[in-house]
């Protein structure tokens, strides 16, 4: 991808966010649309030879609508200032973990897993996790997996998505209900998704050989995920 370019695109879309500006730079917008399509059906092509549920995913089907839903916001600017694609097998709804990829001037992220479960489903998964805790640890706890997502930076003045890698966006300040506030790994337990993410630098996507290290930070975390879609795929 020409990395360079679609942050630009991005950052004067930022400074200009507004239907006039965007119609008149519209053809430049097609540009940088179709350079990232590329990018995603790359992507998913690679991800496939460690994930063959991705296979027949199109991308059409991980891509958003770059119009921003501004209804229920008090933020009216028309259009988003990212471009992400979310590659799951069944689609960018399910509540299955999957791949997202998501291109933003000084906040480039590849993420993996789930950004959002139900109460019931999110009590199921952590009792898988206590059921067979040692499968959990060795998921979340081998050298890959800490290498890339483990939380390296605690301020507690920075919002988790703002931080350089993490696992888990958002989290109980204490142990969730009906679960053993004593339980030896209770700090997964306090989990409310199964986000794992990394940042990445605003030139990681120029070229193509961006596409070996993600398959890197991917394969990380393809374990945690399958353990949690074990859970998960008995509800969809």
């Amino acid at each position: 991808m020409d990395q360079k370019r679609i942050l630009n695109f991005l950052r004067q879309l930022k400074a200009n966010n507004n239907r006039d500006w965007f119609h008149e730079h519209k053809g430049e917008y097609d540009i940088v649309r179709a350079d990232f399509e590329h990018g995603v059906q790359q992507a998913i092509e690679r991800i496939s030879t460690f994930d063959p549920d991705i296979a027949y995913v199109q991308v059409k089907d991980c891509t958003y609508r770059f119009n921003r839903d501004t209804r229920f916001s008090a933020d009216k600017s028309p259009y988003k200032t990212h471009l992400g694609a979310y590659i799951n097998a069944k689609g960018k709804k399910a509540l299955r973990g999957g791949y997202y990829i998501h291109i933003e001037p000084e906040h480039s992220v590849l993420a993996v897993g789930n950004y959002w479960l139900p109460t019931n489903i999110l009590t199921s998964c952590r009792n898988e996790m206590m059921a067979n805790t040692d499968e959990w640890l060795k998921c979340v706890e081998n050298k890959d997996f800490m290498k890339y997502y483990a939380n390296v930076d605690d301020r507690a003045d920075v919002d988790n998505w703002d931080k350089p890698q993490g696992f888990g966006l958002s989290r109980l300040k204490t142990c969730p209900s009906g679960f053993p506030k004593d339980w030896e790994h209770i700090e997964y337990l306090r989990l409310k998704d199964y986000c794992a993410w990394h940042s990445v630098s605003n030139t990681f996507f120029e070229g193509d050989g961006w596409l070996d290290e993600m398959e890197r930070i991917f394969r990380a975390g393809k374990p945690m995920m399958d353990f949690m879609n074990s859970v998960i795929d008995d509800y969809e």
